[in-house]
């Protein structure tokens, strides 16, 4: 097994000199152990372990981290017919329990270089650029069909996947990948108890199928650290399956905040960017930039403690004359690590992070008349200095005051396309107020208003105070 590397990166020191990952005291949120918090901003690349050679890993983690990326999503062995880019298997003669190491890690050498020294390198070069890999261990897909998967065979296969990375500081674990809960159960159970049981000191989630919560099955699970959410890919008027929120990803964040024992979660799959609206349509209108920063502000703004981003080519690691495109994917893995919304995920996290964190709630008495519907919702997000009220409209709307500390607000205006902050005035704070963003109404012209007790002097919305 080669050396796990622990290295300083271009913003200062690997995230965890500051301690392992921990759920805050408040139960809601994810903080190093020296009390530093960790907004998680992941991107998905489902199939990194499969389908990036040595040299596009450093290329593509080179950029996730450019771009303010902490965790990216991905999948250890998705199906038996899993290859990674040199053409090695993870398994003998696909059998979970027979891993196929060769004697040796030398790159240049190909009957040494296989599968696990391969997953090692895209570790450590994740670990070089401050990234966490959040692992599914499988698909949901995988433990579906395979008619012999036994309580022996998953233990077997989790075990050994938890000694493999448990000393490497840069996991987190994603029980499930896509799969509905009910199904399988015991399965899941065994393999998060065993990943746990052999690595207690990474945190562990489940990633579920669409318009589901882990929360539903796993909410009293021993070995789950926090809950995640898949709110899917379909519009209002495709909701026919799961639990019919529509495109209103916040109420999965409501419901999962309400239940005891109190967890963090997070939306671990919205739309992706460049996909079609309800997933395999190639038909239908693309979800666009707009929409997956819709889908970050609205989920962070009531109470998740951090967001999944995703690119439909990217998330697939589809290139273009390797591997078959899925779900109308239309671009290039290179190209598309460059649409807009993978620049702009960063501006959401700076800004969290430019005030009090820990504090930060949920808040929509805020909101004095109709906090609206749909697409015209204002969603509030506040501490006991400051407060965050984002529209993705652009429309006018009234805060009742009072809300926060301070005779006096500072108020900006902060634009989550540029992650710019503008100044718009000091009011008292006092009775209501009325709210314009500027230019005109229209889905995706999203701002969030900020108001800051003025005594308090916060730098600038998005400077981050951590």
């Amino acid at each position: 097994m080669a050396l796990i590397i622990i290295s300083i990166n271009v913003f200062g020191q690997a995230p965890w000199t500051n301690g392992k990952l921990k759920i805050s005291e408040n139960k809601k949120f994810l903080q190093h152990e020296n009390g530093k918090p960790f907004f998680w901003l992941g991107d998905t690349a489902w199939l990194l372990f499969q389908r990036l050679n040595r040299e596009e890993t450093v290329q593509y983690f080179k950029d996730r981290k450019e771009k303010g990326f902490n965790v990216v999503q991905c999948i250890f062995y998705q199906s038996y017919n899993d290859y990674n880019a040199y053409s090695d298997t993870a398994y003998v003669q696909k059998d979970l329990t027979r891993p196929a190491h060769t004697p040796g890690n030398n790159p240049e050498n190909s009957e040494e270089y296989d599968f696990w020294d391969h997953a090692d390198y895209i570790t450590e070069v994740a670990a070089e650029n401050g990234i966490y890999l959040a692992i599914a261990p499988t698909w949901g897909q995988l433990v579906l069909r395979d008619k012999d998967m036994t309580a022996e065979k998953a233990t077997a296969f989790a075990a050994k996947l938890a000694e493999y990375f448990k000393n490497k500081p840069n996991i987190i674990w994603l029980n499930g990948g896509s799969s509905k809960a009910e199904i399988n159960t015991d399965i899941w159970e065994v393999i998060g108890k065993t990943i746990k049981k052999h690595d207690p000191n990474h945190l562990m989630s489940f990633h579920p199928f669409g318009r589901t919560s882990s929360s539903t099955v796993f909410n009293d699970a021993s070995w789950l650290d926090l809950n995640m959410f898949t709110s899917g890919h379909r519009n209002y008027e495709q909701d026919n399956a799961g639990i019919k929120y529509g495109e209103d990803n916040w109420k999965y964040v409501k419901d999962d905040l309400a239940k005891m024992p109190l967890r963090p979660t997070i939306d671990g799959e919205a739309s992706f960017e460049n996909l079609p609206q309800g997933l395999h349509d190639h038909t239908q209108v693309y979800w666009n930039t707009a929409d997956v920063r819709r889908y970050a502000y609205w989920s962070v703004m009531a109470g998740a403690c951090g967001h999944t981003y995703g690119e439909n080519t990217v998330r697939q690691v589809h290139k273009k004359g390797e591997n078959k495109g899925e779900s109308g994917a239309k671009l290039d893995f290179w190209p598309a690590m460059q649409e807009p919304g993978s620049f702009q995920m960063q501006n959401l996290k700076n800004l969290v992070l430019s005030r009090p964190y820990f504090d930060k709630s949920n808040d929509q008495s805020v909101v004095a008349g109709n906090e609206g519907e749909k697409y015209d919702r204002i969603l509030v997000s506040k501490g006991n200095d400051y407060l965050f009220a984002y529209t993705f409209t652009g429309r006018e709307f009234t805060l009742n005051m009072g809300k926060i500390s301070g005779k006096k607000v500072n108020a900006w205006w902060y634009d989550t396309r540029t992650g710019e902050a503008y100044a718009i005035g000091t009011f008292a704070n006092i009775g209501t107020l009325n709210f314009n963003p500027p230019g005109e109404k229209f889905n995706g012209n999203d701002w969030v208003l900020v108001l800051d007790d003025s005594s308090k002097k916060f730098k600038k919305p998005g400077v981050s105070i951590y």
